[in-house]
């Protein structure tokens, strides 16, 4: 369970995934611009994309519950 005290560590890491995932996901876009070029490298890029989402939605969701109480 998430106290009020680990709030601004949980905004600190979800501010950081949401850069990250903006970053993975315009990569995915410029693979997809440039294809065939660079194919071998979809399934990474758009499995660390889609893990950085399921974070920060778990992420969302913790903070949500803290707030809620």
């Amino acid at each position: 369970m998430t106290t009020s005290n680990e709030i601004p560590q949980l905004q600190t890491k979800l501010k950081k995934l949401n850069s990250l995932a903006t970053r993975l996901k315009l990569d995915l876009h410029d693979l997809a611009e440039d294809l065939p070029v660079g194919w071998e490298q979809i399934i990474e890029t758009a499995t660390a994309t889609y893990n950085a989402y399921v974070e920060i939605h778990r992420l969302e969701r913790e903070l949500a519950k803290v707030d809620a109480r």
